[in-house]
């Protein structure tokens, strides 16, 4: 699947199929600090990701005043 990262922004591809949640351990990235959105829409961290997959992963950025 290809993988898009955002902070630094960069392209991977990586073996699929597989679970948010094993992407993101082989990418080592904690799922409360990451957004997983494939097709516009955010990504469960059940869901199956498929090998042909193309997936965005941004940081969550929040503030306050």
């Amino acid at each position: 699947m290809r993988v898009l990262l955002r902070q630094p922004t960069r392209t991977i591809d990586v073996d699929g199929p597989m679970s948010v949640v094993k992407l993101l351990h082989r990418l080592d990235l904690s799922r409360e600090a990451v957004l997983v959105i494939q097709d516009g829409t955010l990504v469960p961290g059940d869901a199956y990701l498929q090998d042909d997959a193309e997936i965005e992963i941004r940081p969550v950025i929040s503030g306050g005043a």
